[in-house]
């Protein structure tokens, strides 16, 4: 879901409004300015502001067409007046200050089940809550399999343990169902080896990775460069 997914509509004066029209056409036409100057398109969602000021508006489509408001700027030239908020200006004379009210995602609740619609519930590795389950076959494996999950969250990565006396299959089914993008599954071998067996989401079967630095590359390589942290090894922990 990238950017050029993203509609930007100014929604402008309705027809009950505060202020003036002059104070509302020169909020219009700030909004729109700004817009042209960073080289992005918009509609114009007429009358479609609040009360009291402009906004834009940006909008997401979900994973089946539907359009959703998330994000909002408002340039506010009415409430300050009402709260007889101000300031000193340069000249000394006082003036009412202009508000912006931003909402970044809209409603985070809203921002979430969106993004969980449009994955499917399946998040980016770099996104999902748990990167890595770390799974045991059977209960020789279990201190091996705290080691592990520990230097996996030493390395800032999101891993979680499950050495429950349960069959694998039936460990692999529940994670897979709660979409958790990546599995080390360890048995006795993997133990005595010092390996994981990694099976990823949606995919069958498994791939031997040989070693922790290996391990730890397998996770980090799916993030974004932006979102690392230390050296390229490390991922960003929520």
């Amino acid at each position: 879901m990238g950017f050029s997914d993203v509609v930007i509509k100014l929604a402008t004066r309705p027809d009950k409004f505060g202020g003036t029209i002059e104070r509302w056409d020169a909020a219009e036409k700030a909004l729109g300015d700004a817009l042209r100057a960073t080289g992005y398109d918009f509609v114009i969602a007429k009358g479609e502001g609040a009360f009291y000021a402009p906004k834009l508006e940006f909008h997401l489509k979900d994973a089946i067409g539907r359009s959703w408001q998330v994000g909002t700027l408002q340039l506010d030239y009415v409430l300050p007046e009402r709260l007889d908020a101000t300031y000193v200006a340069e000249d000394g004379s006082r003036k009412y200050a202009v508000m912006l009210h931003r909402a970044i995602l809209g409603s985070l609740e809203r921002f979430i089940g969106m993004m969980l619609e449009s994955y499917a519930g399946r998040m980016p590795l770099w996104l999902s809550p748990v990167q890595v389950v770390v799974a045991t076959i059977v209960s020789d494996a279990d201190g091996y399999a705290e080691k592990l999950t520990t230097q996996l969250r030493d390395a800032g990565i999101r891993a979680e343990l499950d050495i429950r006396n349960e069959k694998i299959n039936y460990k692999v089914r529940e994670h897979s169902v709660q979409k958790v993008p990546l599995m080390f599954v360890v048995g006795k071998r993997e133990a005595e080896e010092g390996t994981v067996s990694v099976r990823r989401l949606g995919s069958e079967g498994q791939k031997v990775t040989p070693s922790m630095d290996a391990i730890i590359d397998l996770v980090a390589e799916a993030v974004p460069p932006d979102l690392k942290r230390g050296t390229p090894k490390l991922v960003v922990a929520a």
